[in-house]
């Protein structure tokens, strides 16, 4: 419990004055709240009674404030005047506690959020090779609402069932303590029953939060790929799979729910008994006589404005149980190590020369690269080719530097790239991947995202060099064309082609295309190369493909196999020597001449209907 009490203590920093505000206006309200039932005890007691002599010390103290029993009694009209302005009073701090409350919290959880989605920002590509999306919009939403609510209500509602209960424990003394005794008889086993039933919920709430998040991946994932799911027919799958993780989250919630509700009927019984035993011992002592009405009145009003806001820790702490797992699961996310970078940046640009020397990276236990070494000359352009998994996207996220490697040190522009801020170095390189990501934007807001500041001109000499200023100019909106979520609104040749001239809008020292040009035809693509080749010189490009008509005019073409380079050289080279390289140019200009061959006739026949026509 006190770890929890550290916790949430850390978690008000900065608006802890806010808090005292708001539990000094609450210790006010509980005042005035137990301060105006004193007003009708007092005249009940000591001004209509029929021995007004009987009454007690304090009630004639009140009395004697509101101007004396013969006052009062031809004056009844200022009781109640005092007892609605009392009541007002505790209306006004009531509401003061609540909104010093409420801003308190709401700049706790906009902190909260930002720090948490900040941290997002800035974590290892690592961490979400593991994670699921869901669950990290799960944390970012649900959890940072849960957390919201305890602390818009609940972190000052403990110091009110507290304040309830001690403000009036002195004035019920003062007026008979044999009632006092009874009217906290049932306090204990409430309290005592409260904090068990807090450590079972804190348990079942971890369980619905993880459900949760579970079933906010699996959504996040159908709607991701609704379009691969229905183009094999596998909306019925996907709703059983749904079903599946939804009857977990439903039996969770069952737990918690029928925990709550056996915890509500049980402290309910409590507190009603708790009502009985004040209204039943009462009685007996005022048919004694040994009772005053208006101290039955008393306690009757005392024991309602307190026996529920104790009965209420319950609920406190069946939020307070919700909240710290809410907490530890965002604890999760800031607790995980950041990117880290050098404490002095630099100042110069790396200059676009890229040397690996001795590289290699592994997924967990699996090699990708093993002891990679080659020397690309700023302005030259290196081509990377080898079969799937064999390290090439792998090395443009190193150059990226969204890994690290494990063994071996890659250098930019003679630069050990490790000692360069990532912001730094990717403010230099410019990359088009082969899944290119547009955001739900217009075109041209995709394309200055690396260069806000970007003239219409420049983005008009991006997108031609791309060859895709002539769709963009036959769109309606053309620029301003709004794209849709992930470009859904382009083709997938559009959308590499927007990512391109992206990328060379940068004006980068290094530009890498990870297979980025093979949704786009043979005629685009030679459009493509031929803009790159007019480029050749003022920037440094690394080509990553599978065609050999795509890296045959590279200044170096490097060949991958398991993570290592098998061969290394100029397409002539490569040609003339024995390897994949050969075999794979040789099976691609077969495959070309037969295309050919076979386009050549239908070509003809073609021709031959046009002049019949």
């Amino acid at each position: 419990m006190f770890s929890i009490s550290k916790r949430v203590w850390s978690l008000i920093r900065g608006q802890r004055l806010r808090y005292a505000a708001a539990i000094a206006a609450l210790v006010v309200a509980s005042s005035f709240l137990y301060l105006a039932p004193l007003v009708p005890q007092a005249v009940l007691d000591g001004v209509l009674a029929a021995d007004p002599g009987r009454a007690g010390s304090s009630t004639r103290f009140v009395v004697g404030l509101l101007g004396g029993r013969t006052w009062l009694a031809e004056n009844l009209w200022l009781a109640a005047l005092v007892f609605l302005g009392l009541s007002a009073l505790a209306g006004l701090f009531t509401y003061l506690r609540t909104r010093l409350a409420a801003d308190a919290s709401e700049s706790i959880v906009r902190r909260v959020r930002d720090e948490v989605y900040d941290h997002l920002q800035h974590l290892a590509c690592r961490y979400y090779d593991g994670a699921e999306t869901g669950d990290l919009i799960q944390r970012c939403t649900s959890d940072v609402e849960t957390l919201r609510k305890f602390l818009a209500s609940q972190v000052v509602e403990i110091g009110r069932a507290l304040i309830m209960l001690l403000v009036p424990i002195p004035l019920m003394l003062a007026i008979d303590l044999r009632m006092t005794a009874v009217s906290l008889l049932l306090l204990p086993p409430i309290a005592a029953f409260s904090f068990l039933v807090f450590r079972r919920i804190r348990v079942a709430f971890t369980a619905v939060d993880e459900a949760e998040g579970a079933l906010t991946a699996r959504i996040s994932e159908n709607l991701t790929g609704i379009r691969v799911v229905r183009a094999f027919a596998r909306q019925s799958h996907e709703e059983e799979l749904l079903e599946r993780v939804n009857a977990t989250h439903r039996a969770a919630d069952f737990r918690l729910y029928d925990l709550l509700a056996r915890f509500w009927a049980t402290s309910d019984f409590l507190c009603f008994v708790q009502k009985g035993l004040v209204v039943g011992a009462g009685l007996y002592w005022l048919i004694q006589g040994s009772l005053a009405v208006g101290a039955f009145f008393y306690f009757l009003t005392a024991v309602n404005l307190f026996i529920w806001p104790v009965r209420h820790m319950g609920r406190i702490l069946a939020d307070l149980g919700k909240a710290v797992v809410a907490i530890e699961r965002l604890d999760d996310i800031l607790s995980e190590p950041a990117e880290q970078d050098p404490c002095e940046p630099v100042e110069a640009a790396p200059g676009g020369e890229v040397r690996f020397e001795g590289v290699s990276f592994a997924h967990g236990e699996v090699a990708v690269l093993r002891d990679v070494s080659f020397t690309l000359p700023a302005g030259q352009t290196l081509a990377i080719l080898g079969p799937s998994g064999s390290g090439k996207s792998t090395i443009v996220n190193l150059l990226l530097r969204l890994y690290d490697p494990d063994r071996g040190t890659i250098r930019l522009g003679g630069h050990d790239l490790s000692r360069l801020p990532r912001k730094h170095a990717r403010r230099h390189v410019a990359v088009v991947l082969q899944e290119p990501f547009l955001f739900s934007k217009s075109i041209g807001d995709n394309l200055r995202l690396g260069r806000p500041e970007a003239s219409e001109r420049d983005l008009v000499e991006a997108t031609e060099s791309a060859a895709i200023h002539a769709s963009i100019r036959g769109f309606d909106q053309g620029y301003q064309t709004e794209v849709g979520e992930r470009g859904v609104t382009l083709s997938g040749g559009q959308r590499q082609r927007v990512a391109l001239a992206r990328a060379l809008l940068q004006r980068p020292s290094l530009l890498i295309l990870d297979d980025s040009l093979s949704a786009v035809d043979t005629d685009t693509e030679a459009r493509i190369l031929d803009a790159l080749r007019e480029a050749r010189g003022r920037q440094t490009t690394i080509v990553v493909a599978h065609r050999v008509s795509t890296v045959r005019d590279a200044d170096q073409i490097l060949v991958l196999d398991e993570g290592r380079v098998v061969q290394q050289g100029s397409h002539e080279e490569l040609v003339e020597a024995a390897g994949p390289y050969r075999r794979l140019w040789r099976a691609q200009t077969e495959l070309a001449q037969e295309g050919a061959e076979v386009a050549a006739p239908e070509r003809a026949g073609s021709g031959r209907q046009l002049q019949t026509a």
